[in-house]
């Protein structure tokens, strides 16, 4: 059985990597934001996949 492509997750999950396609469609799906708001996170906050979480909150 060869893997789904589609349905990736990356391998570390405490740090957002935009520099792939599929992870930002992954983030910005887990976080229920768009690809825009989710770039603005990590501009504001860093690559910390728990402060993007809390800013996202505000």
């Amino acid at each position: 059985m060869s893997d789904d492509l589609s349905k990736r997750k990356p391998q570390d999950t405490s740090k957002v990597n935009l520099n792939e396609t599929w992870e930002l469609e992954y983030w910005s799906n887990k976080f229920g934001v768009t690809k825009e708001k989710l770039k603005e996170a990590v501009k504001a906050v860093g690559t910390s996949a728990a402060e993007i979480q809390k800013y996202l909150e505000k």
